[in-house]
């Protein structure tokens, strides 16, 4: 195992200002009452593929299909303990999110109203009606459905869950805290970004537990707010966000998100539909695996920058696997580009 060197104080100073790590202990132990541990694998064809070793943290394999079960546990956790009588809540998704916030109020008992673009993935919605949301299809984007659950949240009394908060932090990063003890000597770890708590949950995790692993975001070529921020080192919005990877459809970037992935990534990488779908197929064929176009986004990239991890230890994020049977067919099909 190769030795790491401990950050700076003052990077652990503004780390532990979200929670520290006792925190984040308490926390997978609130998870692991509803979610066991997910695998790591390394698989040998993926290997292959990127020419270096490789480990896949398997957050498709939680009761939702993705790592967002994990921050609606905590969150809905802490809100039932200070807020007992809250009526329900309210949000906004494109799935995973508010199939984490379905998932988790139903085992508290609370009522959750999700809210969702026109469009959006049948199969998710689906899903989080049968965990017992009730679903309502809004807008023609996520930050339409987003804004009008806002104005539904004040006149309802209904609490409001953002997409992206220090609880959904703390819960996201106990897969973060679970895959860096069992391999705390990986050289890099690439990490899809949405609103951006699964980055910030590594980013976290990584530095309460003093290694220095590098962290590399990843975004849609047709939804980069997060890349073209990092890059001009201040908020920048889009005005669409028209990937198939819906769960990296974000056009306005998280402040509080993006200050954390500014200091603690090392770069966002964009990659494209068709990258996407590649890695999707490239999952299925040497892992059986199933990825949604987002849990396919970090080996995209990787591929994209073969070359320069040879003799590297890779780690990829496979956030979630809930991909529509008709979007996969259509979108990574018999029809789609062959692979490298």
């Amino acid at each position: 195992m190769k030795p790491r060197r401990r950050r700076s104080p003052a990077a652990r100073r503004w780390c532990e200002a979200m929670f520290d790590l006792n925190e984040l202990e308490h926390a997978c132990a609130i998870v692991g009452q509803a979610v066991p541990a997910t695998p790591a694998h390394a698989w040998p064809l993926l290997a292959e593929r990127l020419g270096t070793q490789v480990l896949v943290k398997h957050e498709n394999h939680t009761p939702i299909g993705a790592f967002k079960v994990r921050g609606g546990l905590v969150y809905l956790d802490r809100l039932k303990r200070e807020r007992p009588n809250t009526p329900g809540i309210i949000s906004a998704t494109r799935g995973n999110h508010g199939q984490s916030l379905a998932f988790a109020a139903a085992r508290h008992g609370i009522p959750a109203v999700i809210y969702v673009p026109r469009g959006n993935s049948v199969e998710k919605n689906r899903a989080m009606k049968a965990f017992g949301a009730e679903l309502v299809e809004h807008g023609d984007d996520f930050q339409a459905a987003a804004e009008e659950a806002q104005r539904r949240a004040q006149f309802t009394g209904l609490h409001m869950v953002p997409s992206f908060h220090p609880d959904l932090v703390l819960g996201v990063a106990t897969y973060a805290l679970e895959l860096f003890r069992s391999a705390p000597d990986l050289d890099i770890l690439y990490v899809p970004i949405g609103q951006g708590s699964g980055i910030s949950g590594c980013i976290m995790a990584r530095d309460l537990l003093g290694l220095k692993i590098e962290i590399v975001g990843v975004q849609s070529t047709e939804a980069p707010s997060y890349a073209l921020s990092f890059a001009a080192g201040k908020i920048v919005t889009t005005e669409t966000s028209n990937t198939l990877a819906d769960g990296m459809a974000t056009r306005i970037p998280d402040p509080d998100a993006f200050a954390l992935i500014r200091r603690g990534a090392s770069r966002i990488v964009q990659v494209t539909d068709d990258e996407v779908a590649a890695a999707i197929r490239a999952y299925w064929t040497d892992t059986h695996n199933l990825a949604e176009g987002a849990g396919a986004a970090a080996l995209a990239a990787a591929l994209q920058e073969k070359a320069r991890l040879s003799g590297k230890r890779v780690g990829l994020v496979l956030s979630g696997g809930n991909i529509d049977f008709d979007l996969f067919r259509r979108w990574v099909g018999t029809d789609a580009p062959a692979m490298a």
